[in-house]
């Protein structure tokens, strides 16, 4: 982790990664915001129960960080990829986006759940991806890493194939926090949806019961990365200080408290 952007809280993140000039990233943290217990500072979420012109007046924070306009989206653990225009408005369903112009931040919305950040060595793209345990699994091995990555590299063909041989090397992706591998407890069914579309994944889970696992949410990521050929995979290690949960100082958990705001990760081209 290193130091926030120009006029963010001090406690904000930037990605320690070798992302080309031009494009910029950062993750926020409970920092910076007005909103009122149990939701308090930089609430982003709209649909938590917040008070709607806290809310607001969070949003334009973040936004006057940035210095471009943060697109929320209507996250719904789904593996739909939304492109990103200057009009694109707040709510657009989604759970991955991605732009190749300046003016709009791809912003995912975070309590628990992984966000990815992703650009291509060049950076002529920036995007963000939502993965929650059901959107990282999706169906038959195609969850929102490989939508994203095939919305990039496929014309949007949603289910196609990745052509990893040209595309995913270019790939650069950012884990940021999320819920850690100590708290992330899970029935066979999350593990079960795992290793039915990569028998490898069981690796990820650690007994916790019967019936019962430990998931590694952040290496479960980076496996669906690197299966896809993304091998420059920074950030979120599974280490204490990446858990959402175990830092309740710093960072929005639902797992935690049920009632919670949300952070946000964003990533833009200038």
């Amino acid at each position: 982790m290193s130091a926030p952007a120009p006029g963010a809280p001090a406690d904000w993140l930037v990605p320690d990664w070798p992302a080309p000039a031009g494009v910029h990233a950062l993750f926020t943290t409970r920092r910076g915001g007005q909103s009122r217990p149990p939701y308090d500072g930089l609430n982003l979420g709209t649909h938590v129960g917040d008070d709607a012109a806290d809310v607001q007046a969070n949003r334009a924070v973040l936004q006057q960080a940035l210095g471009v306009r943060p697109v929320f989206l209507a996250q719904v653990h789904g593996t739909q990829v939304q492109p990103l225009a200057l009009d694109t408005p707040d709510g657009t369903v989604a759970d991955a986006c991605l732009a190749t112009q300046p003016g709009v931040a791809c912003t995912i919305m975070v309590a628990d759940c992984l966000p990815i950040l992703l650009c291509d060595s060049t950076g002529t793209w920036v995007a963000a991806a939502h993965a929650g345990w059901r959107g990282l699994a999706g169906q038959g091995g195609v969850g929102v890493v490989e939508s994203t990555l095939a919305a990039i590299y496929a014309s949007n063909k949603a289910l196609a194939p990745v052509d990893i041989a040209q595309a995913a090397p270019e790939t650069i992706a950012w884990l940021g926090p999320c819920i850690g591998p100590t708290a992330f407890e899970v029935g066979d069914e999350v593990r079960q949806a795992f290793v039915d579309g990569m028998p490898e994944a069981a690796a990820c889970f650690v007994p916790a019961g019967p019936g019962k696992w430990w998931a590694n949410l952040q290496a479960l990521a980076r496996q669906r990365l690197q299966a896809a050929g993304v091998k420059a995979v920074y950030g979120n290690d599974g280490s204490t200080p990446w858990c959402t949960v175990g830092n309740p100082s710093r960072f929005f958990s639902h797992r935690r408290d049920r009632v919670s705001g949300r952070l946000a990760g964003c990533i833009w081209l200038d």
